[in-house]
């Protein structure tokens, strides 16, 4: 009997694309196969996001066509839309089935003959880098979001599920591991409930872990995190480990104005979250710090979006996500008074974008002269400058994009780049705000020794 076909589609965030591979890789180990292109599939996953109208469409909009180019296929549907709206997915054209709570996971591959439901996953796709969820769920408030009503309970993975997959992913071959949650600094929160906080479990405990206890050449990476949870701790643990933690936070800010961050329902002013850029600054080396700002939002004026355009200039982000607020129906925001214009909000994001432009340009120059581990990602075409020569593009440690001549003929250079997803280091050497580029001056490998560890270069 052929092996069914198999189709599944991610839409949003990093915990949706984990959990559709922990779907895929369930099902492919009870005997489906990865659909080819172009071929029909049996069954199809459609993994749904609701945090904007926009994703409520473009998830109808894919069910809908692959119903039209899997006529036959049998379609399941979840994530967040699918929670939020399921009777409206569950009318759309080929759903056989809603899954509206992603603890219900292990079931839904039970129904599809799975017997050894997996505790994590063991690969992740094609990719260089994996991701690793570690918590769901988030008991926030924020005004404009909608997600604490998808996903309100707060749980997170035991620490030991947590590195078993973390080796398993190494010993495949997975070079950096990017950990996520919906609320990941509140990793451990659940856990903690009626402890003495002398024996809490936080993020902090469970990086020091996988550093000290997952053996092999690879790196952590932490994904968004809130600014009350970059903790003294947190920071100390990545100052501890330079090489193998990521010397760059990706810290939530949303604005920079007290009146708006009010309104929004955050949890901290402006000062607060400058102070907190400042310690990671201060304990890390040249630490890459990134951030998301909603403009636009109602109410915000000339001057409460210039407050956030100087906190910008302040902490120096070396990437700023801009979004023009939508207002989410559902959310207290959407029914505020004082709703910006699109015109207004257009321009704004504008401005907020021209600055993010000098200092994304500004933070990559102030890396000139350093050496950059960089993580392998893909061959864009020949050098332009070395004739023969092939430019390799990565990822560095401090989420810079760098790109250098692999190698020409007569040059050293290609004998160390056999493969993408290997970890070189490149000594940077000129900075625009697209990328930074640099001269390969060895292949990174580091090598362990207990809970240390440091860079040798071959």
């Amino acid at each position: 009997m052929p092996q069914p076909a198999l189709r599944t589609v991610t839409l949003g965030c990093k915990v949706n694309q984990y959990e559709t591979e922990y779907v895929g890789e369930g099902l492919r180990s009870a005997g489906y196969r990865n659909a080819a292109d172009g071929e029909p599939a049996q069954v199809c996953i459609v993994n749904t996001c609701t945090v904007t109208a926009e994703g409520d469409s473009k998830s109808r909009q894919v069910i809908r066509r692959l119903a039209r180019d899997n006529p036959d296929a049998r379609i399941v549907v979840m994530g967040c839309y699918a929670t939020r709206d399921p009777q409206a997915v569950a009318a759309l054209p080929g759903v056989a089935e809603v899954v509206t709570d992603k603890r219900e996971l292990p079931d839904l591959l039970g129904r599809f003959g799975v017997a050894d439901v997996p505790d994590g996953i063991s690969h992740f796709g094609t990719r260089h880098r994996a991701y690793v969820k570690v918590q769901d769920g988030c008991l926030l408030r924020c005004s404009f979001c909608i997600i604490p009503q998808v996903r309100p309970t707060m749980q997170s993975r035991p620490p030991d599920a947590i590195l078993n997959e973390v080796r398993r992913l190494v010993e495949n071959g997975y070079r950096e591991i990017v950990l996520t949650g919906i609320h990941l600094g509140h990793y451990g929160v659940d856990f903690n409930r009626g402890r003495d906080k002398s024996h809490w479990t936080r993020l902090s405990h469970l990086l020091d872990r996988i550093v000290a206890e997952v053996p092999g050449d690879f790196r952590v990476r932490l994904s968004s995190i809130e600014a009350t949870e970059v903790t003294r701790e947190l920071v100390d643990v990545m100052a501890a480990h330079p090489r193998h933690i990521c010397p760059h936070l990706h810290i939530s800010m949303q604005s920079g104005s007290d009146a708006v961050l009010r309104r929004m329902r955050r949890r901290w002013g402006a000062q607060r979250f400058v102070d907190r850029c400042r310690l990671v600054q201060e304990r890390l080396d040249a630490p890459a710090i990134t951030t998301d700002v909603i403009v636009g939002f109602p109410g915000e004026t000339e001057d409460e979006f210039a407050a956030t355009l100087r906190v910008c200039e302040t902490v120096g982000f070396s990437k700023i996500h801009i979004f023009p607020f939508s207002a989410r129906r559902g959310t207290p925001a959407a029914d505020m008074p004082d709703q910006l214009s699109k015109g207004e909000k257009s321009q704004r994001v504008a401005r907020l974008a021209a600055l993010e432009t000098v200092l994304r340009e500004r933070y990559f120059r102030s890396l000139l002269g350093r050496p950059l581990e960089v993580l392998t990602e893909s061959f864009p075409g020949e050098s332009a400058d070395s004739p023969g020569g092939e430019i390799c593009r990565g990822t560095s440690c401090r989420y810079a994009p760098v790109e250098f001549v692999a190698g020409s003929e007569g040059k050293p250079g290609g004998k160390e780049i056999q493969s993408l997803g290997c970890f070189v280091t490149v000594l940077a050497e000129r900075a625009s705000s697209d990328c930074v580029t640099g001269r390969l001056i060895g292949a990174a490998r580091l090598v362990r020794t207990g809970k240390h560890s440091s860079a040798q270069l071959v």
